[in-house]
């Protein structure tokens, strides 16, 4: 090698100074003396000697700098194998004699334990001196080893004491079957050494690291999940053996526990999870359906006792394994079902069969939001439960209807606006699960109105409050009409004080007249609601013959409302309302009678005749045959026996005679007398037993509306009616957006928009479709007879 160094000079010419040019001479230059083999010896002589005293722990007269100057000059100088070599060797030699020594010390130990810490302290000590050997050797690290692609020191160290101690004859095994026996004592509810443990399996995760071997897994993991497997099996079947739920998902907790513990105690980070795998497998999985299922400490034990501590435990239990929680759910849901068909069958009665509901409803409900941490598919599970058992009979629609109205008649006495908001919640709860809401709206109009027009009801701001809920729930057109009864009754009642001025006027100049319900000349204090007729319910029955007195007030009344309105018509239906008659019986005895339109006409017969024969009455009566029955019995009942009849038993024959009983008697002043059920007028069985309730519970449904529990009964024809109107409206609805549109997808579709009133099923829907295609509002596809096209 060769370097330029300049030199200076002058030189003079014409025309003035000028620079001297530079020249350059060339001098060899010294190279650095390399270093021959017996010095690279020597240095090496002093690093391994360094090496020693580090294991011996002799190190704290070591000058680190030096040595590092040393390592750093045999790299440079090409004698890196020297030293990688030298350094194996020496760390090779040191393991050895600590294997040694550990044998002679405790190879014969009979306590495993004892050879396990000596070789995690030995473990522990390498690890701290092979630091210290790899601070010395970096550059070795840095330059060396990466270019002969060998270990670099520290990870060379780690290797050498898998080989020389971990895997030394009798070592290996011993230590592998110790620590098992560790873990099966541990669970058997001994003390064990756990910081050895752990110790012992940081060695071992770090001894595999290294090179990839899974020294951890192959001589602990492995065997350790393989005999724990094992033994919770054999432990799972011990604890099923016992015969109780209860006992068995609180010894699981307790293992699980004991075994998240022991995993964060000393088992290895990456046991965990195969861990917690076996044990979900073998105390959860295997045995969630018989544990589910267990009779007498069961989910459906806990269920009936309400045992919200235990299922919350199996909860918890089963929350491990996702897919458990639906033999849970399923659980609870099949419940749901099985007390809801009991209900059914129980055939206790419209209000029965809606409290016991409510009371399910209210013991599921802290099951699922108690227990179960008010989780939303089993919410959705148990709400499923609920409409599969309500809706397997339509009665269910009228049955709560009857609840309402006994509730709003004389349910809600007492109750402070808290408690009434809360019973009306409930009530929605349960029409939110009712498929057939139109059902339920035919038959609520029907008990509504019979509320409104006898004014049994506890208060209007509840009844305007339930139908703002129903509206709230199904829109607008659910609750038209019944707005529409609220109406009309305002409406009357504003009519009726116009009325009673316009007469009080007339009557001032007549002073003998009083405002008393029979005035000195005989007149009626008549009260009238005017009703429209497409919001209430009305049946074709034929007028029945109204006494004199009666037909003179409907008839001033009639000109009175002509007058005020023109263009209308007034129909009046004699088959509702009712009356207060003021009757005179033997001694002078006066009661006021609380009686239906009906019977009113029925009795004032009697002011002129004392006895009358059932064709004579039903002649100058006209009521329908049905109605003269029933309300006949109704004051011919024991208790309130205002007529007696000749003939005896509960029922009437054809040639029965009537006649007024002046004997009556009662402590009331005023006496209502309640009407009979309709079933009670017909004669099906003449050893029919005489106890049968004498009233009915409720305004049910028409007659047949309410089956047997063995099946659904009919849709009462108004509502079968009205169901055929909106399916072919839905129908044409949907066909003039679409123009085209398949079968199924057109089914689907109105199934859809209807899904807020009723469930319609795919066959009527389909004739609906048939009805609509021979009136030619749709046609079929020529290409595709499945495909309706929109006529328009």
């Amino acid at each position: 090698k060769y370097q330029a160094m300049p030199s200076r000079g002058t030189s003079s010419g014409s025309g003035g100074p000028s620079a001297v040019p530079r020249t350059f001479a060339l001098r060899k230059l010294t190279s650095r003396p390399a270093m021959d083999r017996e010095s690279a010896k020597t240095k090496w002589g002093i690093l391994s000697g360094a090496i020693r005293q580090i294991f011996r722990h002799d190190a704290s007269e070591l000058s680190f700098e030096d040595l590092y100057r040393n390592a750093y000059n045999l790299v440079l100088h090409k004698f890196g194998d020297l030293l990688y070599d030298g350094v194996s060797g020496e760390i090779t030699a040191h393991l050895r004699s600590v294997v040694e020594k550990i044998r002679d010390q405790h190879g014969t130990a009979e306590d495993g334990n004892v050879l396990l810490r000596a070789i995690t302290e030995a473990w522990s000590d390498h690890h701290l001196t092979m630091i210290m050997v790899r601070d010395i050797l970096m550059y070795m690290d840095r330059t060396y080893v990466p270019l002969q692609r060998r270990r670099p020191v520290y990870d060379l160290g780690l290797h050498l004491f898998r080989t020389s101690v971990w895997e030394a004859s009798g070592i290996r095994d011993r230590l592998s079957r110790t620590m098992l026996d560790n873990v099966r004592e541990e669970r058997g509810g001994r003390i064990v050494a756990r910081e050895v443990m752990r110790a012992a399996c940081s060695m071992l995760v770090e001894l595999g690291r290294v090179d990839g071997s899974d020294v951890h897994g192959r001589d602990f993991e492995e065997p350790f999940l393989a005999e724990t497997a094992t033994f919770y099996r054999s432990e799972g079947a011990a604890y099923m053996a016992s015969g109780c739920a209860s006992d068995y998902v609180r010894r699981a907790e307790t293992r699980l526990g004991e075994e998240a513990k022991r995993a964060a105690n000393y088992l290895a980070p990456g046991t965990g999870a195969p861990l917690r795998s076996i044990l979900d497998r073998e105390l959860i999985e295997v045995h969630a359906e018989a544990l589910v299922a267990s009779p007498g400490s069961g989910v459906a034990h806990m269920i009936e006792r309400v045992e919200v501590d235990g299922l919350k435990a199996f909860y918890r239990l089963f929350n491990r394994v996702p897919k458990t929680l639906d033999v849970l759910r399923d659980a609870v849901a099949t419940h749901v079902r099985e007390t809801g068909k009991a209900l059914h069958v129980a055939g206790n009665g419209p209000v029965a069969f809606v409290k016991g509901v409510l009371e399910m409803r209210d013991r599921y409900g802290i099951v699922v939001n108690d227990a179960f941490g008010g989780e939303k598919r089993a919410q959705k599970r148990v709400a499923d439960a609920f409409e599969d058992f309500i809706n397997m009979d339509s009665r269910a629609a009228g049955f709560l209807v009857v609840y309402v109205d006994e509730l709003l008649k004389t349910g809600l006495k007492g109750m402070t606006d808290a408690d009434i908001e809360a019973s009306f919640e409930k009530v929605i709860a349960i029409f939110r699960y009712i498929h057939d809401k139109d059902v339920f709206e035919s038959y609520y109009k029907q008990s509504l109105a019979k509320r409104l027009l006898s004014g049994r009801f506890v208060s209007d701001d509840a009844e305007r409050s339930m139908v703002a809920r129903l509206k709230a729930e199904c829109g607008y057109q659910f609750t038209n009409k019944l707005e529409g009864m609220f109406n009309d009754m305002r409406i009357s009642k504003e009519t009726m004080e116009c009325y009673k001025r316009e007469c009080n006027k007339r009557m001032a100049s007549a002073a003998s007249r009083t405002r008393s319900p029979q005035n000195a000349m005989g007149g009626v204090d008549l009260t009238v609601d005017v009703l429209t007729t497409g919001y209430w319910p009305s049946q074709a029955v034929p007028l029945c013959q109204l006494p004199d007195e009666v037909n003179r007030a409907i008839n001033k009344f009639s000109s009175f409302y002509n007058q005020k309105h023109t263009g209308r018509k007034l129909s009046w239906k004699t088959s509702t309302g009712f009356a207060e008659i003021r009757a005179t019986f033997d001694a002078g005895r006066r009661h006021d009678l609380c009686v239906s339109t009906y019977q009113m006409c029925i009795l004032a017969l009697f002011n002129t005749d004392e006895s009358l024969t059932l064709e004579m009455i039903r002649s100058k009566t006209d009521i329908p045959e049905a109605e003269l029955n029933r309300h006949l019995i109704s004051l011919c009942t024991p208790k309130h026996r205002i007529l007696r009849k000749a003939s005896k038993g509960k029922y009437i024959n054809e040639n029965d005679t009537f006649t007024f009983n002046g004997a009556f008697t009662s402590k009331m002043k005023r006496v209502k007398i309640p009407l009979v059920s309709m079933k009670e007028t017909i004669r099906v069985d003449q050893n029919r037993a005489e106890g049968e309730a004498s009233s009915s519970s409720g305004p049910l449904p028409p007659t047949g509306a309410f089956g047997s529990t063995q099946g659904g009964p009919a849709i009462p024809a108004p509502v079968e009616e009205d169901r055929r109107h909106l399916i072919e409206a839905a129908i044409v609805r949907v066909m003039k957006a679409r123009k085209n549109l398949g079968h199924n997808d057109l089914i689907a579709e109105v199934t859809r928009q209807l899904s807020v009133r009723f469930n319609p099923s795919p066959q009527f829907v389909k004739k609906r479709i048939e009805s609509l295609i021979e009136r030619e509002y749709l046609e079929r596809s020529e290409s595709d007879r499945r495909m309706y096209m929109y006529v328009a």
